[in-house]
């Protein structure tokens, strides 16, 4: 099974590029982040055309997942057990989707981005992360993917110039240690094995020619339990897919799995 996951940044937007990935790497499941739009107003005829079942959820102009499969999409769930919310009055927003693709439990997900360490968004940002690896413990023992876009650059090797982020948020000692604590619990990182750094991301800012000049970061993972990491043959950044007109600001994360 060929899995992968993508930050699109406006479905509506990109639905060409998406249909036209899904085709030219022949995947099976597609988890995409920030789509940006209600159910009702995303264009899918093209992806049922194409065989694929679609899950969305999302509510207004911002944030927004999604999960796109071919090999069946059952038990879908929006949201997790305790999932914070956001906003006055505080409400849960569309960053998390989970549905059984082929036998592997596959979530979408989005962490937030946190903005500054000194805004109230970082703590949602860390108790969210928070209540979804209390949420997440459970699943290791079951065939499970948490993948998306978690804003968060595990180490020094994942942001192109660590002095340059030294007062913002993605690099924090607090955030790192939200991220280390799913590896520590048990989840693999699949895809570092096969796309070693330094240098190689998943985001570039339109800003400054970031993408041109490689000045990155690795935010987008696929977090595998124990018996789907063992099922990994294979993973890659499809770094092309950044280039380009209309291009989102994040690459595709694509991994390969051995059959049950």
């Amino acid at each position: 099974m060929r899995l992968a996951t993508w930050n699109v940044n406006s479905l509506r937007s990109r639905i060409d590029r998406v249909e036209a990935f899904l085709q030219r790497h022949d995947v099976d499941v597609l988890a995409v982040q920030e789509t940006k739009a209600r159910e009702e107003q995303l264009p899918l005829m093209g992806l049922h055309a194409l065989g694929y079942e679609v899950a969305v959820a999302g509510t207004n102009q911002w944030n927004g997942v999604g999960l796109v499969s071919r090999v069946g999409l059952e038990d879908v769930r929006v949201g997790f057990d305790a999932m914070p919310g956001w906003g006055e009055p505080e409400a849960p927003e569309a960053r998390a989707l989970g549905a059984t693709c082929g036998g592997v439990r596959v979530w979408s997900l989005y962490v937030p981005n946190g903005r500054k360490p000194d805004d109230p968004h970082y703590h949602y940002k860390l108790d969210w992360m928070a209540r979804l690896r209390d949420a997440a413990a459970p699943w290791l023992d079951t065939p499970t993917a948490l993948v998306g876009d978690w804003n968060v650059c595990p180490t020094d090797e994942d942001v192109f110039d660590p002095a340059q982020f030294a007062k913002s948020t993605h690099v924090t000692p607090a955030e790192r240690a939200a991220f280390q604590g799913f590896l520590d619990d048990g989840y693999a990182d699949v895809v570092r094995p096969y796309t070693p750094g330094p240098g190689v991301y998943t985001y570039w800012d339109y800003y400054r020619q970031r993408f041109e000049r490689n000045r990155g970061l690795r935010i987008d993972f696929v977090l595998a339990s124990p018996e789907v990491a063992g099922r990994v043959t294979g993973a890659f950044i499809d770094r092309d897919e950044r280039a380009g007109t209309g291009a989102s600001d994040h690459a595709p994360v694509v991994v390969d799995l051995a059959e049950a």
